[in-house]
């Protein structure tokens, strides 16, 4: 059984009025974030583009650099629900996705299973930390982030549009970690590397701390903008030259007979079928958060480091000489042609 959710109600579309306020929105967006997080402009840039596509979207950085925050700023922006889930060793699945519990009414002595929702009923999901957790509670995860759908209980209850999670990672704490499966990784459309600040941005950051905290940023677009916007995005048109680079990108990452060297010397595992859809949409939003209608080349090539870094499983030969999995996909960018010969 599949309990309903209640939706908007969405206007009429139409898909020019709904171009012309998406490089608006990213504007102001980008303003509202800015009150809270200093610098870190990239990582904004590719945020939006996972936001706009309504992909998920992985941070990964050492502890302190305000990708937390940064998360929860970009909900209040959107005035969406937003949820945060600390994942620990101990956490339990239902933990996340929710529970029944036994109400007794006292009047008649009546007993009845009730369920209490999880952090996961919500818009925006803050996953801090993902990896902290055992792969059975990570596994919670792959079902809402794939299908928008909770089982528990024997129901399958969907989860109310627009549903995104936001995970962080810490790159460099190995113990007490568990590394996120393949399958899972592969959900989150864009891994993106959040860096140190410039020394401007981190003296800013040390005065902001000496003036009493700011409120949360006021949400400049609702949900039902959103929604249309999101499905804006996927509908805008692409040449057919975008199509082809972004498909022999991915099929590039893949060992086997014809695959460039590098690939064959250090990837144990290439990128699959959904890096390909993933490069196409991740142009499509690029191109329109800038206000283009069609995605260029370029738009493939900006997007595809985030698109493919956590798809491109390097070997032990990789890692005995210092080889990275972004040092194979800036190496792929050089090499393969950006047309057909």
């Amino acid at each position: 059984m599949t309990d309903p959710v209640q939706t908007l109600p969405l206007p009429p579309v139409d898909d020019g009025a709904l171009f012309d306020q998406l490089a608006g929105v990213r504007e102001r967006l980008v303003a509202s974030i800015g009150q809270v997080i200093v610098g870190q402009h990239e990582v904004i840039d590719a945020m939006l583009i996972a936001l706009f596509s309504g992909g998920h979207c992985l941070f990964v950085g050492v502890p302190g650099l305000a990708k937390t925050l940064l998360v929860q700023a970009t909900a209040h922006s959107l005035g969406l629900n937003f949820g945060r889930v600390q994942f620990t060793p101990d956490l339990m699945p239902s933990d996340i996705t929710g529970s029944d519990v036994l109400d007794e009414d006292r009047s008649t002595g009546r007993r009845e299973l009730r369920f209490v929702p999880g952090p996961i009923f919500t818009n925006l999901l803050l996953a801090d930390e993902v990896n902290r957790t055992p792969p059975r509670t990570q596994a919670a995860l792959l079902q809402a982030m794939q299908e928008g759908v909770v089982t528990t209980g024997g129901r399958t209850l969907r989860l109310e549009p627009p549903f995104q999670v936001f995970a962080t990672q810490n790159p460099i704490e190995q113990e007490g970690t568990y590394p996120l499966p393949e399958a899972q990784l592969d959900r989150f459309m864009l891994a993106i590397e959040v860096g140190y600040p410039s020394e401007a941005e981190e003296i800013s950051v040390v005065e902001r701390t000496l003036i009493p905290p700011s409120a949360h940023p006021a949400p400049v677009i609702d949900r039902a903008t959103l929604l249309a916007l999101q499905g804006l995005v996927r509908r805008l048109p692409a040449n057919d030259d975008v199509t082809r680079y972004a498909v022999r990108l991915a099929r590039a990452t893949r060992p086997g007979p014809g695959a460039p060297d590098i690939v064959k010397k250090y990837v144990q595992w290439g990128a699959g079928p959904r890096a390909s859809q993933f490069l196409a949409l991740g142009a499509r939003a690029r191109a329109a958060l800038r206000g283009a209608l069609t995605p260029q080349l370029d738009d493939v090539r900006a997007v595809a480091p985030y698109v493919l870094r956590h798809r491109v499983l390097v070997n032990f030969s990789a890692e005995a000489e210092g080889m990275r999995s972004d040092a194979v996909v800036q190496k792929l960018l050089e090499i393969v042609p950006q047309r057909a010969p």
